[in-house]
């Protein structure tokens, strides 16, 4: 299940990630404590607690004393900002800086993505009407 390059709690942070951006876990959902966790994935509580720490320092989870943790109600709207920025930081920021290193316009960019993937601009435009409704 966990793989050695990442530490385990971080493992288990990013699946129950997924899970909330997958509809596994839906807002205001109960999730396993860290006791179950621990016995499900054979691990230390102190792990599954950190990972658990960590998704409430990041407002995806909150704690109800005595009940137990549950999904944020705006758990997915944050994972997906989250993402939208990480993505624009690892992916697109290097990709804009060796573009112009090339020579390579952002309309040249714009047009390679639609001749290959339809219409950018609608694709985008369509997406964003859609958030604001």
């Amino acid at each position: 299940m966990f793989d050695d390059g990442t530490p385990i709690y971080r493992q288990i942070a990013d699946q129950i990630k997924a899970e909330i951006m997958n509809g596994s876990l839906e807002p205001g959902g109960k999730v396993m404590s860290t006791n179950q966790y621990a016995a499900f994935y054979q691990i230390n509580p102190a792990t599954a607690q950190k990972a658990f720490r960590e998704l409430v320092d990041e407002g995806v989870l909150y704690k109800q004393r005595g009940v137990g943790m549950f999904v944020a109600d705006d758990a997915r709207e944050r994972l997906a900002a989250d993402f939208r920025e990480r993505f624009f930081e690892r992916v697109l920021a290097p990709l804009v800086v060796e573009a112009r290193q090339a020579g390579i316009s952002l309309g040249d960019i714009i047009d390679y993505l639609e001749a290959r993937h339809g219409d950018a601009r609608g694709a985008v435009k369509s997406e964003e009407k859609g958030a604001r409704q």
